[in-house]
């Protein structure tokens, strides 16, 4: 281990030591004021608005977002998703992972601190908490304060608004899989299903006590992520960081001195009040910040008061702190390795989503036996077909078979195929041929679904074989 790493891993342990990390034992009320970083923090959060208006949309007969898991349908727009698709879901995880490991190297917990459906909830949640209760004194006044009408009265209707965004929020996830409209008629009615219950007294359950009672905790104790964030970032990530250099010694700033033996820092600790979770930033990065830059927005504002540069809280890498010089992001491995990564499942998904056929065949050979020997000499093969049509129109095929010249095809319900629509269908098809035909025990074939009648001249092909007796 060289000198450097040695010293990096001390000071490390040295910030560690002064960390106070709150486990619960009071409730931490932050006080909630403008700026930039808030203002982007408004910004993400209107688009969690979209979760609660999606479902209500219509898209031809269906909802236009629709994971129907009992029909094993997902429905987005005017696309169909099947089981058969599902290795696309694969794509789109393995993207939104690589998106969080790609934001994550280079700016931090931006998820956390902006878009996280924890963080927004619980934002909204203390947001009301501050109208009804007051600023974050006023607040804690209320906790300790004896029961009185005036006291309970804005208890009961802070808890009363976040049981109806649980409720909407519980009512919202589940129109996600079933129809929406039809949804709230049965909450309504008391006629929906249990499994609709359970799924909506949970959200309900643990958005109002995830959002208003556990908070930051819940991403200290129940979230991976802010466990795993030191394996992410490096010494070119830039995050919220406190200027050490420009901002010690701290010190209170007294009317008409000029002390210049002291740093910026005038020790107000607005940036330790504006911070959800109750981090210290000036104690260096901990585990429970979610890099939202509420500290920055505070202690930009005291740097106005004070006739400073504002800065003295930045996003800012270690690199740069240190004097040297941050590499441009396409000259950062880690970077480019996410980013390879990231285009290539992208890339995976756009084909997917274009390159989906309106019918999906599946054909199975049968093993016992492998063929068989009739009467009048030929060899016949037996083979188990699945055709699922994926459009919402009946379709009609006829089927042939190429690779096999004269083979002779044999299907019990005969030679046309009628697809309803949004079904599936197994068929079995009999394949013969004479010995004269097979010039080996293996022979390639083809089977091709033509469509009758269709304006889309539908031609589904799918690859099998035909086996005989050894030559």
């Amino acid at each position: 281990m060289s000198e450097q790493d040695q010293k990096e891993i001390e000071a490390l342990y040295t910030d560690a030591h002064h960390w106070n990390i709150n486990a619960g034992e009071e409730t931490i009320h932050a006080k909630r004021m403008p700026g930039r970083f808030r203002t982007y923090k408004w910004y993400a959060a209107s688009l969690w608005l979209s979760f609660f208006i999606l479902p209500y949309f219509r898209s031809e007969d269906h909802q236009a977002i629709l994971f129907d898991i009992p029909h094993r349908q997902f429905h987005l727009g005017s696309l169909t998703i099947w089981p058969q698709d599902v290795w696309m879901l694969s794509l789109v995880l393995i993207l939104l992972a690589i998106t969080l490991f790609a934001v994550t190297a280079v700016a931090g917990r931006v998820w956390c601190g902006y878009f996280c459906f924890q963080t927004i909830w619980t934002d909204w949640f203390t947001w009301l908490e501050d109208k009804i209760e007051g600023n974050p004194i006023q607040r804690r006044k209320l906790d300790t304060a004896a029961w009185t009408v005036k006291k309970l009265s804005k208890k009961l209707l802070k808890h009363l608004l976040w049981i109806l965004i649980s409720i909407l929020t519980g009512v919202t996830f589940t129109a996600y899989f079933t129809d929406a409209y039809q949804l709230w008629i049965d909450v309504v009615t008391l006629q929906a299903p249990l499994i609709a219950w359970v799924t909506i007294g949970s959200l309900i359950f643990f958005t109002y006590v995830f959002a208003g009672f556990m908070r930051e905790q819940v991403c200290f104790w129940l979230c991976p992520y802010a466990r795993i964030q030191s394996v992410m970032v490096d010494k070119d990530t830039e995050l919220p960081t406190y200027d050490l250099a420009r901002g010690e010694p701290r010190g209170k700033v007294k009317r008409g001195s000029d002390d210049n033996k002291k740093g910026d820092c005038i020790d107000c600790r607005l940036c330790v009040g504006v911070c959800p979770t109750g981090v210290d930033i000036r104690e260096g990065m901990q585990e429970g910040c979610i890099t939202c830059g509420m500290c920055i927005d505070a202690c930009d504002s005291i740097m106005d008061k004070v006739n400073r540069p504002r800065g003295l809280i930045r996003y800012a890498s270690r690199k740069e702190l240190s004097g040297e010089t941050l590499p441009p992001l396409y000259k950062r491995p880690r970077v480019i390795t996410y980013s390879v990564v990231l285009l290539l499942s992208l890339a995976g998904i756009i084909y997917g989503l274009t390159h989906i056929p309106p019918v999906e065949l599946s054909v199975v050979h049968e093993r016992q036996p492998l063929f068989t020997l009739m009467s009048n000499g030929s060899i016949q093969n037996r083979y188990t077909i699945k055709a699922v049509n994926k459009t919402p129109q009946q379709l009609t095929f006829k089927l042939v078979v190429t690779g096999l010249d004269g083979v002779n095809i044999k299907m019990p319900d005969g030679d046309i195929i009628t697809l309803q629509p949004e079904g599936i269908i197994p068929f079995h098809v009999f394949l013969r041929a004479t010995p004269a035909q097979l010039k080996k025990k293996k022979t390639k074939i083809r089977f091709i679904l033509e469509s009758i009648n269709s304006t889309d001249n539908i031609k589904i092909k799918k690859k099998s074989v035909f086996i005989g007796p050894k030559k």
